[in-house]
């Protein structure tokens, strides 16, 4: 029988089997010699004996991310706020170029919009000069939970972000119910509670979502320097047009993709950030040596 892992927690994986019931798994020991662990989004077969369940095998993934550990995720939405707690630019561009890297459709959602005074425009001007598209939501009043619930369908999407953005409250006003315990901001570190303990997929909207756990880093040195260029799509239409083959925009002459930048064809901002990786990523490969 095969099914969908929806969740997974202390070793025991939860099946969305295709005749519609949730079933109780374990994996089997094979797994952990061939060093492969089942993921929340995993399409697998499954053996039923009394009503619980065994994991014979996973099935190719499609797609897989790191943190969170979800597979055949076929999008990404990407959760801040305008206000409480404020824009971490750096970790906003990390979430992209991670979901980027890994061939997600994304969207950037800002939400808490009545805490809008407009200082968050330029990093919005980023987000869309970079060809993502931007949903403003207060999910507490339901503004723009329409447009959330359009993306969903017929997607399984991963909802991240920090932690006290409110992605529990998204879920919540997307369902129309309690689907997710909601957290306050803590006044002494300024940050949400970690209410969500789990990766969990659900089914809501003609389609299903994984919540996660929130985040206050995300390590993307894994990538290789001569690939990161190509987590920042708006290079694309300019890294052709360098004098040579193989520049990586940073200290080459006659470098297309910085024309760009000088010229404000690409956003200063991301630019920056893509330094600051290329350096972040070299610098990690020579003290691993």
């Amino acid at each position: 029988m095969q099914g969908t892992i929806i969740k997974g927690i202390a070793g025991f994986y939860y099946v969305k089997a295709a005749d519609g019931r949730t079933i109780e798994c374990k994996a089997r020991g094979k797994f952990r010699f061939d060093e492969l662990t089942p993921m929340v989004g995993d399409l697998v077969e499954i053996s039923v004996s009394e009503g619980k369940g065994v994991i014979d095998s996973v099935l190719p993934r499609k797609s897989q991310l790191a943190r969170p550990a979800v597979a055949n995720i076929t999008q990404a939405l990407i959760v801040f706020a305008y206000k409480d707690p404020d824009i971490n630019l750096e970790l906003l561009n990390r979430f992209l170029v991670l979901c980027e890297y890994n061939s997600l459709k994304v969207t950037v959602c800002l939400n808490k919009s009545d805490l809008d005074k407009g200082q968050n425009d330029r990093i919005i001007e980023m987000v869309r000069s970079a060809g993502y598209d931007f949903i403003s939501l207060n999910a507490d009043k339901g503004k723009g939970i329409e447009a959330v619930k359009e993306k969903l369908k017929d997607n399984i999407t991963v909802l991240c972000g920090p932690s006290g953005v409110g992605k529990s409250t998204i879920l919540n006003a997307i369902a129309g119910r309690e689907l997710m315990e909601t957290g306050k901001i803590s006044q002494k570190l300024g940050r949400g509670k970690h209410t969500t303990r789990h990766s969990e997929l659900i089914e809501v909207a003609e389609g299903f979502v994984v919540d996660t756990p929130g985040f206050s880093s995300l390590d993307i040195d894994f990538i290789k320097r001569e690939e990161l260029q190509y987590s920042f799509p708006e290079f694309s239409d300019f890294a052709g047009n360098c004098r040579f083959k193989g520049c990586m925009h940073y200290k080459e002459p006659d470098c297309a993709v910085k024309e760009a930048v000088g010229q404000g064809k690409i956003n200063s901002f991301r630019y920056e950030f893509y330094i600051k990786m290329l350096e972040e990523i070299s610098n990690s490969r020579r003290n691993k040596r």
